[in-house]
């Protein structure tokens, strides 16, 4: 059975690559501060004389070591807490062995003195050059802080795909318990669990988690559980709806009479068999809780700088569509629509792989 699921899916070449690309994009987050040009946490080395320059800008820098280039395994996970300053450069020039800069942008005549014991010692001029002055390539420009827009984007993917994991198992745990239980039992257990759906459904999502997310005050984890309380009810009436069906089967039927408890019953008899249409719906879900982070991080409520979000990077640079930079909204505006995309034809394609029929 298992075979031919993976027979049938594998056949689905939408549905392949939208998981392909999702499992991309999560070594990508998993591994951001290895691959990320920029390795200060949350990619927020600024440089306002770098500011919204075009994709593939290049500029040259000295590398000043800060002394503390200590490798530790948690850098690779959360960023170096202190990086070599970058000072990006016209030109350098050597006077009586000291080393002088022209800032870029700055007038020609102006000069900067690096004092030499940032080097090594034992290095000549022209070794020092050539180990600490490197042409830098911004791949997709910078923002409006001169901060590496790839390196952003890249940070923020994590943002994406935390938000839709933990907002996913909170809308399960939840969904699935309640769901569980209105559907099996019945009666006013159902009639209540039923009219507590119908009020949050009631409510606009956005509305509702804008008012969780005040509740508990703006912040990374606040938003997290503010979108996982707005998205349960979906998962508990699909799962009551599917209950209903199943327990009036002839092999619950014939549990009850050998006298299995009813925990027994619903853990290994009536949920197994819900779990397709539970893998499908997390799918939409996870699409789901994306968007509504970015709705939150575009109007200010969501994860706060110097955070990367891509709602919040569409919200500092969507004035630049009309001053001639629309690249600075349009990344990250592309970078939510591919991973939303991806998650529903995955979810899609699960769908009709499963046989779910909701």
């Amino acid at each position: 059975m298992k075979k031919n699921y993976f027979k049938k899916f594998n056949r689905n070449l939408l549905g392949l690559i939208s998981l392909i690309y999702i499992i991309i994009v999560t070594l990508i987050s998993i591994l951001a501060y290895v691959i990320s040009p920029d390795k200060s946490i949350n990619a927020n080395m600024m440089d306002l004389s770098l500011h919204s320059r075009p994709p593939l800008f290049k500029v040259k820098v000295i590398n000043v070591p800060n002394n503390l280039n200590s490798e530790k395994f948690s850098e690779w996970l959360v960023g170096k807490q202190k990086v070599d300053n970058q000072i990006s450069i016209e030109k350098i020039i050597w006077i009586e062995d000291e080393l002088y800069y022209q800032p870029f942008g700055s007038k020609k005549d102006f000069f900067k003195k690096v004092p030499i014991s940032k080097f090594d010692n034992k290095l000549t001029n022209s070794q020092i050059e050539k180990k600490y002055i490197k042409t830098k390539t911004f791949w997709l420009g910078t923002d409006k802080y001169g901060r590496d827009l790839l390196s952003r984007i890249i940070i923020g993917s994590r943002i994406s795909l935390s938000i839709g994991i933990i907002a996913v198992l909170i809308s399960l745990i939840l969904g699935v318990f309640l769901g569980l239980l209105a559907g099996y039992y019945g009666g006013l257990l159902d009639t209540f669990i039923m009219w507590l759906i119908n009020v949050v459904w009631s409510i606009p999502s956005l509305l509702m988690v804008i008012g969780i997310s005040l509740a508990l005050g703006k912040g990374f984890w606040q938003v997290f559980i503010a979108v996982g309380l707005t998205m349960w009810v979906e998962v508990a009436r699909l799962v009551r709806g599917q209950v209903i069906s199943i327990r009036e089967k002839t092999y619950i039927e014939a549990a009850k009479g050998l006298g299995f408890s009813n925990r027994r019953i619903l853990l290994f008899h009536i949920l197994p068999m819900i779990v397709p249409s539970l893998i499908v719906i997390c799918s939409a879900n996870f699409a789901s809780a994306i968007l509504i982070e970015s709705g939150l991080s575009f109007l200010g409520i969501g994860a706060q700088p110097p955070v990367p979000s891509w709602g919040g990077m569409i919200k500092d640079h969507f004035r630049y569509i009309l001053l001639g930079k629309p690249y600075l909204a349009i990344v990250p505006g592309l970078s939510i629509m591919s991973l939303v995309f991806a998650f529903m034809t995955l979810g899609n394609s699960l769908r009709d792989t499963l046989d779910v029929k909701n």
